[in-house]
């Protein structure tokens, strides 16, 4: 096996935001923040993830506490950018 050093790779490969249409708005930021919080803290399963969230906020896009399917449909949602 070769070994090929980190600053050797193209450029491309190592953007973990490549896929970004467009700079993370606040609400995107602080939901991303809550979603690493809650997985690590060990909340790994949809009820565990959407009860964390509902502790720590943000609320979800319609002002009330999260549910599996307001989860399901705001990741579908930031998903399509």
């Amino acid at each position: 096996m070769s070994y090929v050093p980190i600053h050797a790779m193209p450029m491309r490969h190592l953007s973990p935001k490549q896929a970004q249409k467009h700079p993370p708005t606040q609400y995107e930021v602080l939901l991303g923040d809550a979603i690493e919080r809650a997985f690590g803290s060990g909340h790994w399963d949809l009820d565990a993830l959407v009860a964390a969230l509902n502790k720590t906020g943000p609320l979800a896009p319609n002002s009330e506490p999260w549910t599996a399917d307001s989860y399901r449909s705001e990741m579908a949602r930031l998903a399509k950018g």
